[in-house]
């Protein structure tokens, strides 16, 4: 018996899967990272714009290099920089000022059902019945993971602000898969930098950097009872939870479909969990190490779900009754993995 080669196909969703599961690992440390640097002096909000603006500052040069990008598809980049960047950090840290964390959390990671939804009721394409459910246990472990049943104090505002994170991470996967889409499409990497420059733009307007004082990034922080430069958890903020979180994550949605990066994305509140227990001395509960699991089974049951079949015209016929090819732009590139779910902006 031979063995048949693996497809194009599906090394194609391997790879997306690994960019996946690398950006939300990246992204789960940058809680993490900042703890110390807020606890020294620095405000939440003047962390967060050292996370952009620094990233946007490393992406520069290559922002640089596909400046082409800016011509062909302004409102792209400005979309991903206002949703993707300055939206969910802005609307996740103004939730936080009014509800407890956990719950800000977990309305924030109901990014994956809402993107379900988006691709099954605003583009009309199937939806498998697998990723609906994946999704949904994804969703129920996060609420262990984050212990949601601690903080059920309810502000109208708060949770109104929690759901604009969300919304803002739908935008996140969406605006990352329509940069290969169309007539102009341009590099996922154009996406990253310019959406974290313009960003980094729009959150100076917001949090005032100037007002901060920065003195305190030459000095130690602690971390753990463990004392440390300042500069190393910045460092890693910036490089690793933002730079390179950002450029795995908008190329993983362009091999994989938007709903099954975002399910595997909830991964990130597990490694952020994880990361804290085993740095900052935060410890797991029996719920916590049970949602985690939760989550890995939702991402798994997600990203392997097949999608469903759309409903052709018989024996391959087109409207007008004349048979021909399937319509590439109906179904998207053919070298997408079968095993996704498609979606398109």
């Amino acid at each position: 018996m031979h063995s048949s080669p693996p497809s194009p196909a599906r090394g194609i969703g391997s790879l997306g899967l690994s960019l996946a599961l690398l950006s939300a690992f990246a992204f789960g440390g940058s809680g993490t990272a900042a703890k110390p640097l807020i606890e020294a002096g620095l405000s939440p909000l003047h962390v967060v714009w050292l996370r952009v603006a620094g990233a946007a500052l490393v992406l520069l040069p290559l922002a640089y290099r596909h400046r082409a990008a800016l011509r062909q598809r302004p409102g792209l980049l400005v979309g991903f920089g206002l949703l993707a960047v300055a939206g969910v950090q802005a609307c996740y840290f103004a939730a936080i000022s009014r509800i407890p964390v956990g719950v800000a959390l977990l309305i924030e990671y109901l990014g994956p059902p809402l993107l379900l939804a988006y691709v099954r009721f605003v583009q009309r394409k199937p939806v498998s019945r697998a990723a609906a459910i994946g999704a949904a246990v994804a969703v129920t472990g996060l609420a262990c993971v984050v212990e949601v049943w601690n903080g059920l104090g309810f502000d109208a505002l708060g949770v109104l602000f929690a759901l604009g994170a969300a919304c803002c991470q739908v935008g996140y996967f969406v605006l990352a898969d329509a940069g290969r889409r169309g007539e102009r499409p341009i590099d996922p990497i154009a996406v990253s930098a310019f959406g974290l420059l313009i960003g980094a733009v729009v959150l100076t307007a917001f949090t005032r950097p100037w007002e901060a004082d920065w003195s305190l990034l030459g000095g130690s922080v602690s971390m753990n009872g463990h004392s440390l430069p300042a500069l190393l958890p910045a460092a890693w903020m910036v490089l690793v939870a933002t730079v390179l979180a950002y450029l795995t994550g908008v190329v993983a949605v362009q091999h994989l479909s938007p709903p099954v990066a975002g399910v595997v994305a909830n991964l990130e509140a597990v490694v952020a969990t994880v990361l804290a227990w085993v740095l900052l001395g935060e410890h797991l509960g029996t719920p916590q190490l049970l949602g985690g699991l939760l989550v890995l089974v939702g991402a798994f049951a997600a990203q392997t779900s097949k999608p469903a079949a759309p409903a052709a015209p018989a024996e391959g016929c087109r409207r007008d009754g004349a048979a021909g090819p399937r319509d590439e732009r109906d179904t998207g590139p053919r070298s997408e993995p079968r095993d996704s779910v498609r979606g398109s902006a």
